[in-house]
């Protein structure tokens, strides 16, 4: 059976038609946009929550969309173990919804950064990150203006401990150093999860990556991790 996506929509959201675009054309999978204003997902095994910029990302990034009607059926969805993807300002809206530690700050260097940049894989053993192996190095291309990850030194320390960071910038030899590091994020950290491992935050965009036509396929890993994961637990 195809794995069922909801890509939440948001006005400002301008990623949204990637990302059901690498579910549903790349992928073959079943996928839906799922307005703001709706009040329940239906019945879906993975919601993403695109990236863009939610009502204009007035106040501060994700601030406003976490108070939309869809996100409390969000918040229910994962309390209930169910799997979702925030990429960039939907990594955003996942922190100010309390779904995720920590928060998304202006670059460090105050300027809007667009490049493909190399990752380095801090834990395999996720449903979003079983396709690839500890210590891969990865290309998924950023487009952000707040994409600097910040959270006090227990709280990373903890997402340290429990493997909870799955994702850091990196040279594209695997080395993590201040150099490699785009956005002044705390220990180079580009990507995390919650403690039960079933939400994700990625500022990275994997969506863009998934077709070699667009330069890329790395990608496709954290997509064909998804499915895995839920063909497993449906098998």
């Amino acid at each position: 059976m195809p794995v069922r996506f909801g890509v939440i929509v948001f006005p400002g959201s301008n990623c949204d038609h990637d990302a059901y675009h690498a579910a549903k054309h790349v992928f073959d999978q079943e996928a839906r946009f799922i307005w703001h204003e709706e009040e329940a997902l239906g019945d879906v095994d993975v919601v993403i929550v695109p990236g863009g910029f939610s009502y204009g990302d007035y106040l501060r990034s994700g601030a406003v969309a976490r108070f939309s009607p869809i996100m409390q059926d969000v918040v229910r969805f994962a309390e209930d173990g169910g799997l979702v993807l925030g990429i960039c300002n939907g990594f955003q809206i996942l922190c100010e919804a309390g779904l995720l530690p920590g928060t998304l700050m202006r670059n460090e260097s105050l300027r809007f950064i667009c490049k493909d940049t190399p990752l380095r894989v801090e834990n395999a053993a996720t449903p979003f990150t079983s396709a690839l192996t500890d210590g891969q190095v990865v290309h998924i291309p950023l487009s952000h203006g707040e994409g600097r990850y910040y959270a006090d030194a227990e709280t990373v320390d903890r997402l340290e401990g429990n493997g909870q960071v799955l994702f850091r910038y990196c040279t594209p030899e695997g080395n993590v150093t201040d150099d490699a590091n785009p956005n002044g994020s705390v220990r180079n950290i580009a990507g995390i999860v919650n403690n039960d491992g079933n939400v994700c935050g990625l500022m990275p965009h994997p969506e863009r990556c998934v077709e070699a036509l667009l330069g890329g396929e790395d990608g496709r890993l954290i997509f064909e991790s998804l499915l895995d994961h839920v063909s497993a637990v449906a098998a």
